[in-house]
């Protein structure tokens, strides 16, 4: 579910640019990028941190941005 909303967000922001040149101007492979996407694989942290650069945010900004796209009552955690 976080990855879907991850991948829906970066898409999104990424807009025209091609995930090409999303890649080659932040310093990210674009093999991360094209799977960040489709929502299989699960970045690292510094690739949050790099893509959220790309984007001209704050990491903390572009993670509010897919979390609000999360259920009100996700949880990671099995209670």
């Amino acid at each position: 579910m976080i990855l879907k909303a991850l991948a829906k967000k970066v898409k999104e922001l990424r807009g025209e640019q091609s995930q090409f040149m999303l890649a080659s101007e932040n310093d990210i492979s674009g093999f991360i990028i094209s799977t960040v996407e489709r929502g299989i694989k699960d970045p690292q942290t510094t690739t949050l941190f790099k893509i959220a650069e790309a984007f001209n945010m704050k990491t903390w900004q572009f993670v509010k941005l897919f979390e609000d796209e999360l259920p009100k009552d996700f949880s990671l955690i099995d209670k």
